[in-house]
């Protein structure tokens, strides 16, 4: 999953996922406070320790409970000292994680990361929390539209398949010089299929136009081409000939293309655009 930003009080703070979990950057985090304070600060605490070996033991059936013992009978001390690094690499944790490379940093599980904006202070605390639950509630908006779209993707392909079994169309298909021509591309083979030429004849007949010819399709026209690749991709495993192909094809679209201009939930989902 691609990294995402909040801003807490004018400071972005990047939050990855790993196993379906999200990570906040406690390296981020620490450019909201005043004056010099380090993680190595934080995880010598005795609080922190006992904070994230309760964590530990909750979330982690892996975690090193002998050597968490050594650590949280030294921790507070003032010769005490102990890196994130060697925290994961001793107790076998978790809820930490220090990474490399472009994104690299101090990475902490989102309850972890609460208890450390403390550390910064309390208004910030309040604020990160607020700000990753907006976060979460535009990311559960949209799944909702992709599970809702999906879902409308479904009726629609019923409704093709009833409507092929009720009726039998006998649709206008392309002429033999079109079906006679080998096509350079897979994807020009399925556009002449729907919409009857190919991507360079398109953009040589809208050369003013920004886009290209799937760009401009319908709603209609996608949810067939998507049906479209599907088929094609079990007609290429029969060995069937392109110039064959294509014929099927377009003979496919033509009668699914009726069937959706004629369906009022495609064109109800095409007015919400």
């Amino acid at each position: 999953m691609k990294n995402q930003k909040i801003e807490v009080q004018g400071t972005p703070i990047t939050i990855y996922k790993s196993n379906s979990e999200d990570y906040i950057s406690l390296t981020d985090m620490l450019k909201a406070k005043d004056g010099e304070f380090f993680i190595s600060d934080w995880l010598r605490n005795r609080n922190t320790v006992e904070f994230l070996g309760v964590w530990e033991s909750i979330n982690n059936p892996t975690f090193n409970y002998g050597e968490f013992a050594i650590i949280k009978s030294q921790a507070g001390l003032n010769s005490y000292k102990i890196s994130v690094k060697e925290w994961v690499e001793k107790t076998n944790a978790i809820g930490l994680k220090a990474t490399a490379g472009r994104y690299g940093g101090t990475y902490a599980h989102i309850d972890i990361a609460f208890e450390f904006g403390m550390w910064i202070s309390a208004e910030f605390k309040v604020y990160l929390i607020k700000e990753y639950k907006r976060l979460q509630t535009e990311e559960n908006n949209r799944l909702n539209l992709d599970w809702s779209f999906q879902r409308m993707l479904a009726k629609v392909n019923y409704k093709i398949h009833t409507d092929a079994i009720k009726e039998n169309l006998i649709p206008l298909e392309l002429n033999k010089n079109q079906t006679s021509l080998i096509y350079a591309t897979e994807a020009d083979v399925l556009n002449m299929a729907l919409f009857g030429m190919t991507a360079k004849q398109w953009r040589d007949s809208n050369p003013d136009v920004k886009g290209n010819i799937r760009d401009h399709a319908t709603i209609q026209q996608l949810v067939v081409l998507s049906n479209l690749e599907s088929i094609n991709s079990m007609l290429i495993a029969q060995v069937m000939p392109q110039s064959e192909r294509l014929i099927q094809l377009n003979r496919i679209a033509i009668t699914q293309m009726k069937s959706l201009i004629e369906n009022q939930s495609i064109k109800t989902l095409g007015n919400s655009k």
